[in-house]
This record gives structure tokens, C-alpha cells and sequence, in this order.
């Protein structure tokens, strides 16, 4: 059986540790202790608690077939003539979209701008979110 201690835990789900610490004493993450009094997670229980939280959609999401959804924060827009390169932050994870400068243009994609990367197969289709009350939406 795998079992994570919660830096590690961490450390897969892109957070930090204080955050699933918080997630283990508000009992949303089942935990218990190893030999040395560690708090460790059951790999068991960590994946059942990503699958739940990969199956919470984006508010204001409209219907698509395209399953990955990373939300991050556009760090770079390099446009010429015809095309454009959009690199989104979306927590560690670096993403990079070729397209358009047209789409640029209509989703008004610049620096500091919140976006979600849309992958479906082999393609990443860029969203634009906006900001309503304080609150990122599409």
C-alpha cells in the first residue's frame, strides 16, 4: 500500500502543505499516522480525492466534450502577422498555445489575463474567463 506524507501529498496535488493539512483536519482527506507519529495519506484515498475534485466543473462553464481543464494565468503573448504563442501558468505546470493572432485578439489574451487551457486530444483550445464580482467565470 502507498502511503504520502503530507508534503509529498503536496507536492502531487500542486498545493501547499498547510493547504492539506487543512483538508486533513477539516476531515475532507483521510489520514492517518506511520510508525514515527507522521500524519501520511493512503495512496488509495489521495487518488479518490483527486478524481472528486477533477469532477467539480468550472462555475460558468459551458457543455464540452474536452475533459482537462487547467485555469492558470497568461504569462507571455508573442503575436506576429498571421500567429500567436499564449504560455498559461496553470499551477506547476507550464501550457503553450499556438494559434491565431485573430483568437488572441477576440479573447482579448494578455499578460495577467486569467484563461483556462482546454485540452482535447491532441489539441489545446484557449478559453478566456472573465472577471465578474471580484470572481474569475467564463
Amino acid at each position: 500500500m502507498n502511503s504520502y506524507r503530507i508534503g509529498e501529498a503536496a507536492e502531487l496535488l500542486g498545493v501547499s502543505a498547510d493547504t492539506v493539512r487543512r483538508w486533513v483536519d477539516g476531515g475532507r482527506l483521510p489520514a492517518g499516522r506511520d510508525a514515527h507519529d507522521h500524519r501520511v495519506i493512503d495512496g488509495v484515498e489521495l487518488a479518490a480525492f483527486v478524481r472528486a475534485q477533477a469532477a467539480e466543473p468550472d462555475e460558468g462553464t459551458g457543455f464540452s466534450s474536452a475533459r482537462n481543464r487547467l485555469r492558470g494565468i497568461v504569462t507571455a503573448v508573442v503575436k506576429d502577422a498571421v500567429m500567436a504563442q499564449v504560455d498559461i501558468q496553470a499551477g506547476p505546470f507550464r501550457i503553450v498555445s499556438l494559434m491565431s493572432r485573430e483568437a488572441v485578439d477576440e479573447l482579448d489574451l494578455r499578460v495577467g489575463a486569467v484563461a483556462v487551457a482546454v485540452i482535447k486530444s491532441t489539441t489545446v483550445v484557449v478559453e478566456r474567463l472573465s472577471v465578474t464580482r471580484g470572481r474569475a467565470t467564463s
